[in-house]
C-alpha cells in the first residue's frame, strides 16, 4: 500500500474515531444498539432521513467485508488484498457512526426533526 493511501486511510480512520469520541456524543454502544432499531425505522418507512441507495451500499459493504471474494485477492498481492477491505470498512464505520447519530437525535426529538432542525 503506498504511503499516501496509507496516510488517507489513517486520517479517515482518526476523524472517525475523534467525531465519535466527543463528550456529548453517543457511545458506540449506544450506536450499536440503534442499529435494529434505525433499520426496523427505515424499513417501515418511518425514518426517512437515510435514502435508500446508501442502505444498500451499507449492505453492500457489510457483504463485500464478510466475502470470501475480494476485487483484489490477498493471496496475489497482500498488501493491497487487505487495504481494500480496511478502506471499505473504515467507509463503514464511518457511515454508520454518522447515520446512528443522526438516528438518535431524530428518536430523541421525534419524526419532525429532519438533519439539525425540527420542521413544523
Amino acid at each position: 500500500m503506498r504511503k499516501s493511501n496509507r496516510a488517507a486511510a489513517g486520517a479517515a480512520a482518526w476523524r472517525v474515531v475523534h467525531e465519535a469520541a466527543r463528550p456529548e456524543a453517543p457511545s458506540v454502544w449506544a450506536r450499536i444498539g440503534a442499529l435494529p432499531r434505525l433499520l426496523k425505522a427505515r424499513l417501515s418507512g418511518r425514518y426517512t432521513q437515510l435514502p435508500a441507495s446508501r442502505l444498500a451500499l451499507f449492505l453492500l459493504a457489510v457483504a463485500y467485508i464478510a466475502s470470501p471474494v475480494d476485487l483484489v485477492p490477498e493471496l496475489f498481492i497482500p498488501f493491497l488484498g487487505v487495504a481494500d477491505d480496511i478502506g471499505v470498512a473504515v467507509w463503514l464505520a464511518a457511515g454508520l457512526l454518522g447515520e446512528t447519530e443522526r438516528f438518535l437525535e431524530w428518536e430523541r426529538h421525534g419524526p419532525q426533526y429532519v438533519q439539525g432542525h425540527v420542521v413544523s
